[in-house]
């Protein structure tokens, strides 16, 4: 890596901005990880958050300095025409067509994934199924929680990297900021886990994210840009409400205790 550049102005600009918008983005996968976990004996919850964050740090590190690779999944290879039924893997293509890439395969699987799995995380929370398992069957297979951690952080980090290849041409930098996102991660991951899993309205909430996500990533896939911000900006609206909501109830529960 080349350190020569690293402390100047933009340097230091660069790795501020681009560890903010890392950590931003890592916002799904904090929530992913505390639903994935939630079953997992207490005493494992932690050892998975944290086994599992740091090996997808090691990943998403593994692909930063796989640069050309990233870059070239990024380039479609897949094109079909919109006025006949043909796929076409070579130019000359028709006037018209709509072109695929390996990444836009990757994101529209990894969208398929959280929306099955938080479809049926919910539907366990509306039939009672979810505090039937935890009361009669055995925790979660720990290995099974890891590899899901590693196999949506794959999905969410071509945004990521995307992302830092835009803001930053030193790939130092971009590793480093990439360390520093995956740290706040870590020590903030049993915090989201706690409040998550204490309060099923707010699990209901991190589980209609994961939707919400799951067809973001589903409409990138297709060419449907949806931007973030306006994603983070309704959930962050929305807990919220639920915070207000949950002290209000509080506030009653100690008036009617102290009547």
């Amino acid at each position: 890596m080349d350190f020569s550049q690293l402390f100047t102005l933009n340097a230091l600009l660069s790795l501020l901005t681009l560890s903010l918008l890392e950590i931003v983005l890592g916002i799904d996968n904090i929530i992913f990880v505390a639903i994935v976990t939630g079953k997992l004996g207490k005493e494992k919850q932690r050892r998975a958050r944290t086994l599992g964050l740091l090996l997808a740090l090691g990943m998403r590190i593994a692909l930063l300095f796989s640069l050309t690779w990233i870059i070239g999944m990024s380039k479609p290879f897949l094109f079909f025409s919109e006025n006949a039924p043909f796929i076409y893997f070579d130019p000359p293509l028709p006037a018209e067509y709509f072109a695929l890439s390996v990444r836009d395969f990757i994101l529209f699987g990894g969208g398929i994934f959280l929306l099955i799995n938080a479809t049926v995380e919910i539907n366990k929370k509306i039939v009672g199924l979810e505090m039937q398992e935890e009361q009669t069957s055995a925790p979660r297979n720990f290995r099974k929680a890891i590899f899901q951690i590693m196999l949506i952080d794959v999905v969410f980090s071509f945004d990521s990297i995307l992302t830092a290849i835009g803001l930053a041409n030193n790939v130092s930098i971009m590793v480093i900021a990439v360390i520093i996102a995956m740290i706040v991660m870590i020590l903030f991951s049993g915090s989201v886990s706690k409040i998550i899993n204490e309060y099923p309205t707010i699990k209901m909430l991190a589980l209609a994210f994961l939707l919400m996500i799951g067809m973001v990533l589903v409409a990138d896939g297709l060419h449907f840009h949806i931007p973030r911000g306006y994603v983070y900006f309704s959930v962050a609206f929305s807990l919220l409400v639920e915070f207000l909501n949950l002290r209000m109830k509080r506030s009653v529960e100690k008036r009617k205790a102290s009547i």
